[in-house]
């Protein structure tokens, strides 16, 4: 689970060839820190044969890193069950940008619009969980237009381009 954790193994723990795989919402900067400890201990450790952290989760964190360079406060709209969400309200945090919550609801909105200054956090990053329907992100866009002066920046780091088909049975 950690890299504590994976500092612990030994090569007396395992009879066999062992191999990892990670949880798909893991930080991706955690899970890079506990792969390169569980290699240096075990060379001939197998990886997965393709990428196991959603690409989803990829991008998002690498987006809020990016949203930290530039903003006071970062706020992610999603579910307190969303390991997803939390995940990317720890990366805002740990990228430097203290000031960072998660919106689970519109009461939780209403609460930071409530104690919301914005000289001490003129530059508010918006982002959401995988899993957060987008009509809340529009929701706290036009309460903070309906309440503020908002100089709305897209801020994309990564164009996707993956879709899904549906399966043939529905076709």
């Amino acid at each position: 689970e950690t890299k504590e954790d994976a500092q612990e193994l030994t090569n007396n723990d395992f009879t066999k060839p062992i191999a990892y795989i990670t949880q798909t919402t893991l930080s991706v900067d955690d899970t890079a820190e506990i792969i390169n400890c569980l290699i240096k201990k075990f060379p001939n450790i197998k990886a997965p044969i393709k990428e196991d952290i959603c690409y989803a989760t990829t991008n998002r964190q690498g987006a809020v890193k990016s949203l930290a360079k530039v903003c006071d406060c970062i706020l992610v709209i999603g579910a307190e069950n969303s390991s997803n969400s939390l995940r990317l309200v720890e990366v805002a945090v740990a990228s430097g940008v203290k000031n960072s919550f998660l919106i689970p609801n519109e009461s939780t909105l209403n609460d930071f619009l409530n104690t919301y200054d914005p000289i001490q956090f003129p530059n508010i990053g918006l982002t959401a969980g995988a899993s957060a329907p987008e009509t809340l992100v529009q929701v706290l866009i036009k309460k903070l237009k309906k309440n503020f002066k908002v100089n709305q920046i897209n801020h994309e780091v990564i164009k996707e381009n993956i879709t899904f088909n549906l399966p043939k049975i529905l076709r």
